[in-house]
């Protein structure tokens, strides 16, 4: 499948913004900002095995394409959604669990990059992936 690989953070657009209107603190945004993520993707249909490691974490997820599930952002912040898949783009809706609001996230292959857009309270952000 298209996902399917190794891909390190290449850039960010308005990525320090965005962890902002999350109400994530200046020392964490900044160490955010170059946490050289790096996300490995092994699409099975509809199932996703997906590997997140970091200079701060390295964490597995499994989810099921329109299956709920929860998911701890780096800071702690706990979510609960799903992805689905829209054409060759992959959109998540998730609900953080301290007040309720929303946060959609989307994946698409862009020329050889991945594209990671986030959309919480109006803010959006971009983090650009390099197959590596």
């Amino acid at each position: 499948m298209a996902f399917d690989g190794t891909w390190k953070v290449d850039r960010n657009e308005n990525y320090e913004k965005f962890m902002e209107a999350m109400g994530i603190g200046m020392m964490k945004r900044k160490l955010g900002a170059h946490d050289n993520l790096k996300i490995t993707i092994q699409q099975n249909g509809d199932k996703f095995n997906v590997k997140e490691a970091s200079n701060f974490r390295t964490i597995e997820i499994e989810f099921t394409l329109g299956a709920s599930f929860d998911y701890s952002l780096a800071d702690g912040t706990e979510l609960t959604g799903a992805w689905t898949l829209e054409g060759n783009k992959l959109v998540a809706t998730f609900t953080r669990k301290d007040n309720g609001k929303v946060l959609k996230a989307t994946r698409e292959i862009v020329g050889d990059e991945l594209v990671q857009t986030y959309l919480y309270e109006g803010v959006e952000s971009k983090r650009f992936f390099k197959r590596g």
